[in-house]
């Protein structure tokens, strides 16, 4: 293959001041025509002018330089490649203002990008279609030739030329509306002048919705628009967003900069949200709530998608990375605020612990892989850019800002942002940039620190030793890079500046020493510790990092799991660390399945979250040998005692994590043909079909335990239901629930009906991956994916959608012939998208196959003999 040529940004020999654009969208032919006049400032003489362009036909562009009346008109190109068009010129252009005017059309596409269509169901039940904007990273070009590049900010004048009885929204406030000269039936509404934004940020929407309203505490103006119908279900995301503002500026000591806020949930949306300025789009599901259908899981994560869209207000839109280079502290740094913005407004939610399994977990997980990549990636072309959209992006980057909040102290680290978001408001910023203002604001080494973080891959594992000195505890520490397949890189020198932190029995909850370890070993004394207290590393689990304790440390730490004396955040990540270590064979996975045993205790429900996460991945390498049902029945055991305390009905006042906690522990019983559990839930399933209520917060694991037991009968009662389902989030549950069932016939329906129309784009990806929790239909969605391989890559091309449907549908695989199998089917179909993830999951193979080799014997014989 030739070599790519290298990838080059626009020429910096202009740059626009202002857009003034106009577009009329046509919602039957879908398409649009637009006009645009770019003010903009010349700096060298020139007589070509290319910007960004794609899936759009220029028809005239003339140039006229300011204060003189001579127009010239220019000849169109276009490098369909490079996403460019080039206008030509007769004679120079020379240094000053002047104004770029042209006409274009271009098409709504179906592909939840750009300026594009999205379908829905009018209350009268009519197929309908709005037009939507879906910009970051590079698809502005789709919408209006722009200069597409984050560091080119300008301000936008937007025009929108639609259907009169439609709702048109742009970032900014209606400026006008008036009736469109050539047809009564039209209207053109204008918009006010936005501030200096990127053009990733610009949005439009033209549809029909309902709105509430509300105004926050400093008198701005909130909207939640919903589809026609369904206004009740956004008030709570209202109430959130109300909430959210003021306490972002209050902690950003900044206010917001635009004179409206609204959110909007679109039908057709690839990610979970996009915080475009002013106008922040959501998918249905991350926005809406029904009072009374809506189950405690999703109002958790409605709040948590607005806390996290609404900090990018500020932290993205008003300072902006000069480049996608920088993309990771965008959504790093939301990603960890949305969660101190969650734990202020819902304290109810101990979200905190909840960070530790989502963010910090995942990252762990996928840092650990020898194909993982460094926090900051240098992106040339814009299409690298889709790939670094993952768990290291967010989730790592997330993870390490919260480590470095703690390490340099709230009052620091709020200082540090104040200034540095005043600096560079209405501009762009590099990753260095903060560092150094929150360096300054601490008086700590912050950029030496982090830049150990963000450019080396990988985390190091903590290795910990003791010995008691009179009334003292005396600790050895090292640390290596820690690998999932437990082996060291041989001649790579890994090492991090790791801000470490020890809590005892007599302080779980505040750390009696932290210190910064910055070589490879380290000794520390902690005093006043009696023989036999335990001795935590990683106090609050804030630290990027796993612990390898020795064997005596780790058996009294066990007696603080039992008795709860560790706070959860810390039992919860005892285990995380044990399963990984387990993984990568460096220590015994039938030790680290009688740890498990001492959760029996355990209330808290993101301690069972994460616990049952390490198991079920356990629990998918088991299902290849003949223990599935002693794992089943070791499963059953585990969960007994909760499940005693908690029963099936909700209690009076309890709160949001009982509910969640219920239904995780009634589905994993479920899932393991706990028997009393299967007949209620077919109880109440069959109610349920035949008219009476079920609450909300029991419907995910009725739905999973009925159809991971049930037949053919049950699934077509699912599926009717589906069909009468009203709102997205009950859609969502239940054709996720559907790929549990275990018969084949039933299992290649499910596939079959993730392709159907009844399921939208962006959610067939999750309905195939409901099917791989069996090897059966691991197997069938694996030849689904290579079947329709043309069809699915040309749905999801350039985005992350691909790579998460690549990874679903291989990566639990447990042989050397799939792994062979991938491999091949990737090299004969090439996904550049998902190319990361296609490594990544024949890592994971690899390491599923070492386990099987390692540990299968003795893990089969632990859990015979415990049901002996």
């Amino acid at each position: 293959m030739p070599e790519a040529k290298p990838f080059e940004r626009l020429p910096q020999t202009l740059s626009p001041v202002n857009y003034n654009i106009r577009l009329k969208p046509n919602l039957k032919a879908f398409t649009f025509e637009g006009s645009e006049d770019i003010d903009i400032e010349v700096v060298k003489p020139l007589s070509e002018i290319t910007i960004n362009s794609v899936e759009i036909e220029v028809q005239e562009v003339s140039y006229v330089a300011s204060g003189k009346s001579d127009t010239v008109k220019g000849t169109v190109s276009y490098n369909k490649e490079d996403e460019t068009v080039t206008f030509t010129f007769p004679s120079e252009i020379q240094p000053g203002k002047g104004r770029m005017s042209m006409t274009f059309t271009g098409i709504l596409n179906d592909k939840m990008k750009g300026f594009y269509r999205s379908k829905y169901t009018s209350p009268d039940g009519e197929e309908q279609f709005s037009a939507v904007t879906q910009f970051e990273a590079t698809d502005a070009r789709r919408a209006f030739p722009c200069w597409d590049e984050p560091a080119v900010k300008a301000t936008f004048d937007v025009t929108l030329v639609v259907p009169k009885d439609r709702v048109a929204l742009s970032n900014m406030p209606v400026k006008s509306e008036q009736v469109y000269e050539g047809d009564n039936k039209w209207k053109v509404v204008s918009y006010e002048r936005t501030p200096i934004m990127s053009t990733y940020l610009l949005a439009f929407v033209v549809g029909e919705f309902d709105y509430v309203e509300g105004k926050d505490a400093d008198g701005v103006l909130v909207r939640v628009y919903t589809p026609v119908g369904k206004k009740e279900e956004g008030k709570y995301a209202l109430d959130v967003a109300v909430k959210t503002l003021p306490f972002y500026k209050d902690y950003f000591k900044i206010p917001y900069p635009l004179p409206k806020m609204d959110l909007i949930a679109l039908a057709d949306f690839a990610a979970g949200a996009m915080e475009n300025w002013g106008l922040v789009t959501y998918r249905e599901t991350a926005l809406l709530v029904d009072p009374k259908k809506s189950s405690a899981k999703t109002k958790q994560w409605v709040a948590l998608v607005v806390g996290h869209e609404l900090a990018h207000q500020w932290f993205g839109n008003l300072v902006t990375m000069e480049w996608w280079t920088h993309l990771w502290l965008n959504e790093g740094f939301a990603s960890w605020i949305e969660y101190l913005c969650v734990d202020f407004c819902f304290p109810e939610f101990d979200i905190w612990t909840q960070f530790v399994k989502n963010d910090l977990g995942r990252a762990l997980e996928l840092d650990a892989l020898n194909n993982s990549h460094p926090i900051e990636v240098p992106v040339g072309h814009p299409s690298e850019v889709d790939e670094i959209f993952d768990a290291i992006s967010y989730s790592k980057g997330a993870s390490v800002i919260r480590m470095l909040h703690d390490y340099i102290g709230d009052a620091d680290f709020r200082v540090g942002m104040n200034d540095y978001l005043t600096k560079f408001k209405y501009s762009n910023a590099f990753t260095e940039d903060l560092w150094e203002y929150l360096g300054k604001a601490s008086g700590k080494p912050v950029a030496e620190v982090m830049s150990s973080w963000t450019k080396q891959m990988g985390y190091p594992v903590i290795k910990v030793t003791e010995k008691q000195d009179e009334k003292n505890r005396v600790l050895s520490l090292s640390q290596e890079k820690f690998c999932a397949d437990g082996k060291k890189q041989e001649g790579e020198q890994f090492k991090w500046m790791v801000p470490l932190s020890f809590c005892t029995a007599s302080s779980p909850d505040k750390p009696v020493k932290k210190i910064l370890l910055d070589s490879t070993t380290a000794e520390v004394t902690l005093e006043n510790v009696k023989p036999g207290e335990w001795v935590k590393v990683n106090c609050g689990t804030v630290g990027v990092y796993r612990v390898q304790y020795s064997s005596e440390m780790l058996q009294s730490l066990i007696t603080g799991i039992k008795d709860c004396s560790i706070a959860p955040c810390d039992r919860l990540g005892i285990q995380s660390d044990l399963f990984a270590l387990a993984r990568a064979g460096l220590v015994s996975a039938v030790d680290v399945l009688k740890v498990a045993e001492a959760y029996i205790n355990e209330t808290d429900y993101t301690v069972w979250s994460d616990l049952s996460l390490s198991l079920g991945t356990q629990g998918l390498l088991i299902q290849s040998t003949d223990a599935t049902d002693e794992m089943k029945a070791y499963n059953r055991n585990l969960y007994s005692k909760v499940f005693q305390s908690l029963g099936w009905e909700a209690k009076e006042n309890e709160g949001p994590l009982t509910a969640m906690l219920r239904d995780l522990v009634l589905a994993k019983l479920g899932r393991n043909q706990e028997q009393s559990v299967v007949m209620e839930a077919k109880k109440k399933f069959l109610d349920f079909y035949n008219g009476k209520p079920l609450s909300a917060d029991l419907m995910d694991p009725v739905y999973v335990t009925v159809m991971s037991n049930g037949d053919e009968d049950m699934f077509n009662k699912m599926l009717e239901l589906y069909d009468k389902a009203d709102s997205q989030e009950e859609k969502n549950r239940i054709s996720r629930a559907i790929g549990a069932v275990k018969d084949e016939a039933l299992i290649k329906r499910v596939l079959d009906f993730a392709m159907s129309d009844k399921v939208r784009s962006q959610d067939t990806v999750f309905v195939i991956g409901g099917v791989t929790g069996s090897v059966k239909g691991r197997e069938m969605a694996w030849q689904f994916l290579k079947d329709n391989w043309t069809k699915l890559h040309d749905r999801y091309e350039g985005g992350f959608l691909l790579s998460r449907l690549v990874k679903v549908t291989t990566e639990n695989f447990v042989t050397e012939e799939k792994a062979k199998e991938i491999e091949q089917f990737f090299t004969d179909h090439p996904a550049p998208a998902a190319e990361r993830t296609v490594k990544q999951s024949l890592e994971n193979i690899g390491l599923n196959i070492e386990w099987m080799k390692r540990d299968k014997d003795a893990v089969s014989a632990f859990l015979k003999s415990r049901n002996n």
